[in-house]
């Protein structure tokens, strides 16, 4: 699995749309939408306050892992 289709899937599982995440990180929608589309990789900031939105771990969101 890659980071974008990680981050669409922990996105559906909570029932949030692309906007809502990127409103409880403070980011544009665009901008987040690019992270769901692959063009982008956030930056140490951003992927901290990800992985603190979803409740994962970084190992996790990075698909480093499976364990959450």
């Amino acid at each position: 699995m890659e980071f974008k289709e990680r981050l669409r899937q922990l996105r559906s599982e909570k029932n949030e749309t692309q906007v809502q995440v990127a409103e409880a990180l403070g980011i544009q929608g665009r901008h987040y939408q690019r992270f769901e589309l692959g063009e982008n990789l956030p930056g140490f900031a951003n992927l901290i306050a990800l992985a603190d939105h979803f409740d994962v771990t970084l190992d996790y969101l990075m698909c480093r892992t499976d364990q959450r």
